[in-house]
């Protein structure tokens, strides 16, 4: 499992200029099944989104394909964690600890 945070790099502006393109790369890794949530921090100078994954390789091309990244306008910082707990909703994406 992933976080992805974003972090904006430009003025607001700029970002939005990129928002649609932004959202449409969003909504193609949700029918992949690769994003399962997504949104803006507040304040408004980044986002959040949990990945589902265990290839960081993978998430370094995925988050190489946002509009934002390609328009220059955020930089994506990548932490990969173990979720081993969640609510009953995620159970199908609890992950056992190695051994």
């Amino acid at each position: 499992m992933f976080v992805l945070e974003l972090t904006y790099t430009a003025p607001l502006e700029r970002v939005d200029e990129l928002l649609e393109a932004h959202v449409e790369w969003l909504d193609a890794r949700y029918e992949e099944g690769v994003f399962i949530a997504s949104g803006r921090k507040n304040p408004r100078d980044g986002g959040v989104i949990l990945a589902v994954g265990d290839d960081r390789a993978r998430m370094e091309r995925i988050t190489a394909a946002d509009p934002f990244v390609a328009g220059e306008v955020c930089t994506y910082r990548i932490t990969e964690f173990i979720m081993t707990r969640t609510v009953p909703e995620l159970a199908p994406y609890r992950q056992q600890l190695p051994s």
